[in-house]
């Protein structure tokens, strides 16, 4: 793990989920059912993930479309229920936006970047969830620029991703650009496979994978400011 510190950047970007937000799968999957008078448990949960899990991967491959993913995760629960999987899906993205929350220090951090650097999201996320959870929170314009793999057929770690955002940011010097994510498959990777300086956000102290090199790994979003004071 490099200690240098990261002097002279004139870009941060950041992943959305688990990275600015929480995202409680369970419970908007929760709030999702029991609408259809479903008890959503741990077992439903551990069996949607079955599904989900591996179709993330495939779509992360650039294998499979968002729609793709969107609706196959569901095809299960709708037929079940008699409804479109499509409906399922836009149910789960209305109840995750209805429950989002930055996580901690988030804010803080963001306010005290504000005017000092540019900032941008690139996020495997999906539009639905996306765009109305900037806005509920009023981190909407602390954002120059906001990439959605859903919106560009893209996703993280495709270095076309980063490419398009890099065009949306009028091309800065790669060096000068920093990718701050929690996953390191898609956003460390893909960050470094672009060219750009990475940060791992590792609250959970995991291990690294391997191949896989942060120039910077942090516990909290409190560190993040400090190293970008």
């Amino acid at each position: 793990m490099s200690n240098c510190q990261p002097l002279g950047f004139d870009w941060v970007l950041f992943d959305a989920d688990e990275t600015l937000f929480h995202f409680d799968a369970f419970a908007g999957l929760k709030r999702l059912f029991q609408r259809f008078g479903v008890d959503f448990d741990a077992a439903h949960y551990q069996e949607y993930q079955q599904v989900n899990k591996p179709l993330w991967v495939e779509y992360q491959e650039g294998r499979i479309s968002a729609k793709t993913l969107q609706e196959q995760r569901f095809a299960q629960w709708g037929e079940r229920l008699g409804v479109a999987p499509a409906a399922l899906n836009s149910g789960f993205l209305s109840a995750m936006a209805d429950i989002c929350a930055p996580l901690p220090e988030v804010p803080e951090l963001l306010e005290s970047l504000k005017g000092r650097y540019r900032l941008g999201i690139i996020t495997n996320g999906f539009t639905e969830l996306q765009r109305i959870r900037l806005e509920r929170t009023g981190f909407a314009d602390h954002f120059e620029v906001l990439v959605i793999s859903e919106e560009v057929g893209l996703a993280k770690p495709d270095r076309a991703i980063f490419d398009h955002a890099l065009d949306a940011m009028g091309n800065p010097a790669r060096e000068r650009v920093l990718m701050v994510g929690d996953t390191l498959s898609s956003d460390i990777l893909g960050g470094l496979n672009a060219g750009l300086h990475t940060c791992w956000y590792n609250p959970d102290a995991k291990v690294i994978e391997q191949g896989i090199q942060p120039h910077l790994e942090i516990r909290c979003h409190s560190e993040l400011a400090r190293l970008l004071a």
